[in-house]
């Protein structure tokens, strides 16, 4: 194992998914600490350096950390990153400010720092605080437009540790009418295929039941493009490794994500797996209500 110790810090707006990016990290290995006092930084390095094992170390701070004083940190993190014997970058995840108030309305927490007003007020505070770090981040993540899943997927697509050549596949499904996946890399549209939705008997079913599973395999044009893109799959997953890639996240979509890209994505999990894949299967818009406000009638 490398003498290099790895450092994460993890930072960014309250409500924008710092937490979830951490629990992510200790679920990949990673020891994961949160709400650290920052001021400590430097004691801490001092002891892990002491010690003999490098594993990974991911520390959440925020506006509520005790003491926080962005200009501070940043002083304490540029002259520890001028160790030879340290990696460490900064991570700051950031997201819309009405993004954000629609997250605090929803849950119905108060901002840490609204002190009374609004949480457009806290959030806005907040914004002019942290600028200084979003300056300095190494990474910046904007969540406005990524589900929770989305957000773990970027984690792990960025930080988890993998053997050399080891290449991690993803597989998912969503909606069009509810927003294109932003972390793909391929992806690939159903909608060409006859509606489960506009099926009596089949509205409230999903991709993953037997009656619609049927219907879409007996649906004209599925089976030969199906093929189609598990033998392109085939070709160009190993070409990616070779670029040295370590992750592939392929995604299908139809109009509400509930039936047709459901349906495609299992059926090219299995046909991954026999080609020798451990893909990861995520449905992103699965739970979604039925609904003809987000469905269209297609041939």
């Amino acid at each position: 194992m490398s003498d290099c110790q790895k450092i994460l810090l993890v930072t960014g707006m309250s409500g924008a998914g710092k937490t979830t990016s951490l629990r992510v990290l200790e679920d990949l290995g990673w020891e994961a600490v949160d709400n650290f006092p920052i001021r400590m930084l430097r004691p801490l390095v001092r002891e892990v350096l002491a010690g003999e094992e490098r594993t990974p170390l991911a520390i959440g701070f925020d506006s509520r950390t005790r003491g926080f004083a962005p200009d501070a940190i940043v002083s304490i993190v540029k002259s520890l990153t001028e160790r030879d014997d340290l990696e460490l970058v900064t991570q700051f995840i950031d997201c819309n400010n009405t993004e954000l108030e629609r997250r605090y309305n929803e849950t119905r927490r108060r901002h840490p720092l609204a002190r009374g007003r609004t949480a457009m007020d806290g959030i806005r505070a907040e914004r002019e605080l942290l600028e200084p770090l979003r300056r300095w981040a190494d990474i910046l993540i904007d969540t406005s437009q990524l589900s929770t899943n989305e957000l773990q997927l970027f984690v792990r697509q960025n930080f988890e540790m993998q053997e050399v050549g080891e290449l991690a596949v993803t597989i998912s499904s969503f909606g069009f009418a509810r927003g294109m996946p932003p972390l793909a890399d391929l992806v690939f549209d159903m909608r060409f295929l006859d509606n489960p939705h506009w099926v009596e008997g089949l509205r409230e079913q999903t991709g993953l039941d037997d009656d619609v599973a049927a219907f879409l395999s007996q649906t004209d044009g599925f089976e030969d493009n199906f093929t189609r893109i598990r033998d392109l799959l085939v070709d160009l997953l190993p070409r990616y490794r070779a670029q040295g890639k370590s992750y592939v996240h392929i995604a299908f979509g139809c109009t509400g994500g509930r039936h047709r890209s459901v349906y495609t994505a299992q059926r090219m999990e299995q046909a991954l797996r026999e080609q020798g894949y451990n893909p990861t299967v995520i449905h992103r818009n699965l739970a979604s209500r039925a609904a003809d406000s987000v469905e269209l009638q297609t041939a």
